[in-house]
């Protein structure tokens, strides 16, 4: 009789909300089509300790309304070299490993493409609140980060009308604006700042003080961490130029990582984590599952990491017209 097909699942790099519903899917998934499954824990860094453990159905029970990930994560620098990967490969081999499935963001999909140029049949799952992963729409914990950006800049709006001030928020999102342009339209910002819009300082300072003269009671810089501008700078820049309002600066940090996924995360973690498992029963491997249009489809995984996931700059030019 042949032995069960064992499926190893863990989550890498950066956490998102979302993954353990993802890591969830994965597990009832498996388990509902014969497979046993184990759960790798601190991400590639226990993969090349064998930090493993079977994982059952009860082991994800009441898991979806958590942020984080139960099975933890950490970014490897041993995994990065050659060595690193084949001591990971010898542990999987080890422990009667079949195949992998990798949630995690663009270096993860990296690690899990290396190991796929190896031998081993690897499964990508997208998980990033910066929304920068190649092949699909949208990366699991985006959703969720935009709504905690969006309720934070809600709130400091509030204050900054009763004080006719102009606030500036710096959002997460490494390299990418997404976060940034869509949560300043969906916030109503007076200006966005995104890396792949430049803007000078001077460029800003007009745009709020334009936004004073036709009487506006308050302003919403939203800044992306990468955009080049440096948050602090920009705030000492326009007290300086005496624009109408007085600035005050909040920087997010990783308050923008945490929280209970939103329904829409919980519900395309599950897609993805169900999609992942059933490519393994057909014989598929070497991709990542993502979103495009309505539907969840594969992308190869050396087409994530040679290509770069782009911003839509149609958001960016609307968010610029609906600030008027």
């Amino acid at each position: 009789m042949a032995e069960k097909f064992t499926v190893g699942v863990l989550t890498s790099g950066g956490d998102a909300p979302g993954m353990n519903a993802a890591i969830r899917a994965v597990v009832r998934t498996a388990l509902a089509n014969n497979m046993n499954v184990i759960g790798v824990t601190h991400g590639y860094e226990g993969l090349i300790n064998g930090e493993f453990h079977e994982m059952g159905a009860r082991d994800v029970g009441g898991i979806l309304q958590r942020g984080g990930t139960i099975l933890l994560t950490s970014r490897s620098k041993r995994f990065m070299e050659s060595a690193g990967q084949r001591d990971a490969i010898r542990k999987m081999n080890e422990a009667g490993m079949d195949a992998l499935i990798v949630i995690g963001g663009e270096g993860s999909m990296n690690g899990a493409h290396a190991l796929s140029k190896k031998g081993v049949k690897v499964i990508g799952i997208p998980a990033s609140i910066d929304n920068d992963i190649y092949g699909t729409h949208i990366a699991i914990g985006a959703d969720t980060a935009m709504n905690t950006i969006m309720d934070a800049v809600d709130k400091l709006r509030d204050t900054a009308s009763s004080h006719s001030r102009a606030f500036l928020i710096e959002t997460m999102g490494r390299n990418s604006g997404y976060l940034a342009v869509m949560t300043g339209i969906a916030c109503g910002a007076e200006v966005v700042l995104i890396p792949e819009a430049p803007i000078t300082i001077d460029e800003i300072a007009a745009a709020v003080e334009d936004a004073y003269k036709r009487g506006k009671t308050h302003a919403i810089i939203v800044n992306a961490e990468g955009s080049g501008i440096r948050t602090t700078d920009l705030a000492v820049k326009i007290d300086e130029m005496d624009v109408g309002f007085t600035t005050r600066m909040t920087i997010l940090g990783h308050i923008q990582r945490g929280g209970s996924p939103t329904a829409y995360d919980r519900l395309l973690a599950s897609r993805f984590g169900v999609k992942a498992v059933e490519a393994l029963v057909e014989g598929t491997h070497g991709v990542m599952t993502g979103l495009r249009g309505k539907g969840v489809d594969f992308t190869s995984l050396e087409d994530v990491i040679t290509n770069k996931h782009r911003i839509n700059l149609e958001y960016y030019h609307m968010a610029k017209v609906l600030a008027r």
